[in-house]
């Protein structure tokens, strides 16, 4: 008998159906059955469960001899089902890697629940995957499994089968079952829901919901929306034979009189001309269950009544009323933002006629991001050696309290802000500052930039219309016009730097400032960062990096991390860390304890520090950890199509600064077999160190200082060579032990890899 059933019903889904189909068979969680039901589609789906039947025995395939619908679909594979628990999966929806073994987990942990509830995100056909914004109703405090009365938030997430993990014993005493017609999820959830004895809930993405630009219901046009009043009588008939429900009337009554209004708002639902009818069925099913105590508040309670006791037209003129109102709203709303943007403006134009500020220094990282990178580390160094100096940071309000307590801290957009920028002499970036910027006579700007290219910048990218399909060139050249220091960390940066963005700034070859710290930190430091990052005592810590694509719209699919962590053992944690143009969201939603989310953390130095290794893609990181002389291991999994969107400099798998991997197999060998830190990739990493980091030796933020605050061309500090300097430690190995993996499986080629 298998751990769960997972059954997936077929419906004109050709285009989707593989999609989904894989998602459950890659599963690192084998334990299933997978019953995928041909609703007698017209296209190909019935021919494609047949071959996924075909070379899997885990897949049952269901013909249905005519089309029933969804529900009865599902219920076709329900009767089918042997698992211990069901999962329902629509066709074109997909499962989140690692999903079904989380599912499994916190199925253990709660004592084995009627119902266990999970997270979903939409993923919409432009690429965009936003999650839940409910989901803050899966919170795991308190107890691990209760009753609906104690969580009764959960009714108010989406009313769908597809969110959730049922124990079949538990719906088969039931006797539940899909009705037909839309919305046939219905009166399935919240009886469901209801009766369970007990529930809980995974705090976790656990389905990818698609959000199709045609084709699904929510966006076809149909008298079959009408089926939804069916549904609701059916769930207020099965509350009518159990007495003792009762008291989930009213919150039932209020989700019903939403839907019936939601339905009404929405274009391309109903056939023209059926509103008017919808609205009196809608009225007189509101009518029929009105109950004490349905009320909500404010507008949707006279919505509510509108429809329960009003007429299609006075409902319509009220709607009406309301979107004029949220027009005019807005209106007044971009008119105070224009007066408001004038008169900072106005503001600006006024404070550059004043004197600048010889004693004040600017400071911004990463579009005003948290205190940070380059320019965080040459304010660190300005107040120790030109104290006379104040310093301010842009930043919004939740990276202030990355700002250290000495340093000012400024709100883009405000006066403050654009007096600063008028004012201050010194302003240093490692990107662009604002572009109403107006660059004054004896200003000084410093561009540290951040990070060393592999791929192609600035004009550089004029024949890679793929990869920069909005880029103002003008303005790139405008704003590089304006530096007056660009910072370089190798003679590669230089080189690039000048011949893509040419300009008159002065190039300063002094390393990086925020390497620095790679060269004075200590042992006890690694070992503290450890311990705050949650690192257990005589493991390997492995940093994963990597960088974004130019050439998709959504955040690519990444490693499987739950079985990654599974075949090298427990002698082995992940840190994993998305990059900044994903909005700081975590790369995956797997619950692992010796999986380490820090993509939130605001020094990625620290964590470059606290890991034993790094594992990257095309990330310029590789050139920052690579001066701390710790293995570093690329995983090129799709080296061809990014180097054709985007372009690089140097072909890496020729010149890497260790193993390369172009697998999720062959990463995990490397690791296994000990290749990451063997003699191979320590000779790879001198020759990449020798090339690239010949700056970075820990004095870097204070060239920058006492050439450009303090004015001296002579009497720097002078570079010390590699093989003298003294990188800080990585942590104390966890013995023999510590590369020896649960499971080996060879090593495929890693000789051919790494040389070709």
């Amino acid at each position: 008998m298998p751990r769960f059933s997972v059954i997936v019903p077929a419906y004109k889904v050709q285009a989707y159906l593989q999609d989904s189909l894989d998602s459950v068979l890659s599963q690192s969680y084998p334990d299933l059955e997978l019953i995928a039901v041909d609703d007698c589609s017209p296209d190909a789906c019935g021919s494609i469960i047949d071959a996924y039947a075909a070379r899997d025995p885990r897949v049952t395939a269901v013909h249905l001899p005519h089309n029933v619908g969804l529900g009865p679909a599902r219920n076709a594979g329900l009767a089918r089902a042997t698992g211990d628990y069901l999962i329902f999966l629509d066709s074109d929806d997909v499962l989140a890697p690692g999903a079904l073994r989380a599912i499994d987990d916190r199925l253990k942990e709660t004592g084995g629940p009627d119902v266990l509830v999970y997270d979903y995100a939409r993923s919409y056909w432009t690429g965009e995957t936003v999650r839940n914004q409910l989901s803050h109703r899966l919170h795991e405090d308190g107890p691990v499994s209760f009753r609906a009365e104690d969580r009764p938030a959960l009714l108010g997430v989406l009313m769908v089968v597809w969110n959730k993990a049922y124990r079949r014993e538990f719906v088969e005493r039931e006797a539940f079952a899909f009705p037909p017609g839309y919305y046939e999820d219905t009166p399935w959830t919240a009886p469901v829901l209801l009766t369970a004895e007990s529930v809980a809930v995974l705090d976790r993405v656990c389905v990818h919901y698609r959000q199709r630009r045609t084709g699904s219901i929510m966006t076809t046009e149909s008298r079959r929306h009408f089926d939804v009043f069916d549904q609701y009588d059916r769930l207020f008939a099965f509350l009518a034979e159990r007495p003792a429900l009762d008291r989930w009337r009213p919150l039932l009554y209020r989700r019903m009189a939403d839907h019936h209004a939601r339905l009404l708002a929405s274009r391309g639902r109903l056939p023209r001309g059926t509103r008017g009818e919808y609205f009196r069925r809608a009225r007189a099913q509101l009518r029929r269950y009105r109950v004490r105590g349905a009320a909500p508040a404010a507008v949707p309670r006279l919505r509510h009544a509108v429809l329960r006791l009003g007429t299609h037209g006075i409902y319509r003129s009220l709607a009406a009323v309301r979107a004029g109102a949220l027009r005019s709203g807005r209106r007044l709303r971009a008119l105070g933002r224009a007066l408001s943007k004038g008169m900072l403006l106005l503001h600006y134009r006024l404070q550059r006629m004043l004197p600048l500020r010889p004693d004040l220094a600017v400071f911004s990282a990463y579009w005003h991001g948290g205190y940070a990178c380059n320019p965080a580390a040459i304010e660190e160094k300005v107040r120790e050696l030109v104290p006379r100096v104040r310093t301010a940071w842009i930043c919004g309000p939740e990276h202030e309290g990355t700002v250290p307590a000495q340093t000012r801290r400024l709100r883009p957009g405000t006066r403050a802000y654009w007096t600063a920028l008028a004012r201050a002499t010194y302003l240093v970036t490692n990107v662009n500052f604002d572009r109403g910027l107006v660059k004054r006579p004896g200003q000084v700007l410093v561009q540290t930039q951040h990070g060393t290219p592999l791929k192609r910048v600035g004009l550089d990218l004029l024949d890679r219309p793929a990869a920069t399909p909005t880029t103002d060139f003008a303005a790139l050249l405008h704003g590089a016009d304006q530096w007056d220091f660009l910072l370089s960390a190798n003679r590669h940066s230089t080189l690039v730097w000048e011949k893509a963005l040419p300009s008159a700034y002065t190039t300063l070859e002094y390393g990086y400032p925020r390497n620095d710290v790679f060269q004075r930190a200590g042992a006890g430091e690694v070992a503290e960062l450890r311990e705050r990052l949650g690192i257990a005592p005589g493991t390997t810590a492995i940093l994963y990096a990597p960088t974004h694509r130019d050439y998709r719209r959504s955040r690519p699919v990444h490693l499987d991390f739950e079985r990654v962590l599974r075949d090298l053992g427990p002698r082995f944690t992940i840190l994993t860390r998305s990059h900044l143009t994903y909005g700081g969201g975590p790369l995956s939603e797997d619950v692992h304890p010796r999986l380490i989310d820090v993509s939130g953390h605001p020094s990625v130095e620290e964590l470059c520090l606290a890991s034993d290794a790094l594992v990257t893609d095309y990330s310029s990181l590789m050139f920052d950890y690579a001066s701390l002389d710790r293995p570093i291991v690329i995983h090129a999994d799709d080296w061809e199509a990014y180097e054709a969107a985007r372009g690089t400099y140097f072909d890496l798998r020729a010149q890497p600064p260790g193993a390369i991997a172009r697998t999720e197999d062959e990463l995990v060998d490397i690791f296994a077999t000990g290749h990451w830190q063997g003699s191979r990739s320590a000779q790879l990493r001198s020759a990449f160190r020798a090339r690239f980091c010949q700056y970075d030796d820990g004095h870097a933020a204070e060239r920058v200082v006492r050439r450009v605050f303090l004015g001296q061309s002579t009497g720097l500090p002078e570079f010390v060579p590699l093989e003298d300097r003294r990188p800080a430690p990585a942590a104390p190995a966890g013995g023999p032990a510590a590369g020896a993996p649960a499971q080996r499986r060879g090593l495929r080629g890693f000789d051919r890899l790494t040389l070709d």
